[in-house]
């Protein structure tokens, strides 16, 4: 099968469940109310999709590397820890949790600038290792990991109900606000990593080769690296964070097309990210009735899927 008709069952697929999530039960009487609910959660799924997808395929083109996803950059922990920290300082009603758009503005500012820091350093100097630029992030990462728990064991129990309701990914509470904020965001984006698609196919083959084909590395570095982390800073204040769903449908993404030519992989990512998604919380409302959340899964599945490919040599 081409890569063209794969990518076409993949659309329908996901138009399929898209449907199925919006149109079940929907009667003469209900439909206001459940289309107000229904559409901006599949399109909160839809956007996170597509940002996980296309941040984590640039990411691990940048580093050469198909197990490093920018979650190995400490953002997930990152999140996590200002979360907690308005929690601990400002309480859990506070005007900076309760106000959508502060709390969006806040996460996703802190994330923004924490990735210019950490890439500022790695730029400062010529001659940096991009291996020392991810060890710092995961360095940072526990940092912050073991930061956030420390002040969640000073909490009071009601408070860090509500920090705990941030460290996983939910599809079932989207503040329907940001779905419609984030929409521009992610299109400006994805735009601007779809224009680079030529000058990534190079990129994917060295650094030296890049070089000597007339590429800027240090540029095409610095912007993929900042549209990817501006993108994985609003998937995850947008749903929460997915530890290992990047590397999943990445890979299986490479598997499945297998071509080089990122304005392949870039559609066919985000349109395997966005059956993943709707599929698996399809599954989890209908079959498991709300048993499991679809992140627990997602990292069950994908811690695996790293288990695997480091068992089996194959990461490229």
């Amino acid at each position: 099968m081409s890569d063209t008709k794969k990518m076409w069952a993949m659309a329908m697929t996901a138009l399929v469940f898209a449907a199925l999530f919006i149109c079940i039960g929907l009667t003469a009487t209900n439909y206001g109310y459940f289309l107000s609910r229904r559409v901006p959660k599949v399109l909160a799924m839809v956007l996170a999709g597509i940002a996980v997808a296309q941040s984590s395929l640039v990411f691990q083109t940048i580093t050469h590397n198909r197990i490093l996803t920018p979650s190995i950059m400490g953002f997930d922990s990152l999140y996590v820890l200002t979360q907690t920290l308005l929690v601990a300082v400002f309480g859990g009603f506070s005007f900076f949790l309760i106000n959508t758009y502060i709390n969006f503005a806040i996460a996703v500012s802190v994330m923004v600038g924490f990735s210019l820091l950490l890439f500022g350093f790695y730029f400062g100097k010529e001659g940096r290792n991009l291996i020392v630029l991810l060890l710092i992030g995961l360095i940072l990462g526990q940092v912050f990991s073991s930061t956030a728990s420390f002040f969640t064991m000073l909490m009071d129990p009601n408070e860090f109900l509500v920090v705990q309701s941030k460290m996983f990914a939910s599809f079932n509470n989207i503040k329907i606000e940001l779905v419609y904020l984030c929409l521009p965001l992610l299109l400006v984006a994805s735009f601007l990593l779809y224009r680079m698609h030529r000058t990534l196919d190079v990129f994917w083959l060295d650094k030296d080769n890049a070089i000597s084909l007339g590429v800027d590395v240090q540029k095409t570095t610095r912007k993929a690296l900042i549209l990817s982390a501006v993108l994985i800073a609003m998937s995850t204040a947008l749903i929460g964070p997915v530890m290992f769903f990047g590397l999943l449908v990445t890979n299986l993404t490479r598997e499945l097309f297998r071509s080089y030519e990122h304005r392949i992989l870039l559609v066919g990512c985000s349109l395997m990210s966005i059956c993943t998604l709707l599929v698996g919380q399809w599954v989890v409302e209908n079959l498991f009735k709300f048993d499991t959340t679809l992140s627990v899964v997602v990292n069950f599945a994908g811690g695996l899927y790293f288990l695997w490919m480091l068992l089996k040599n194959r990461v490229v």
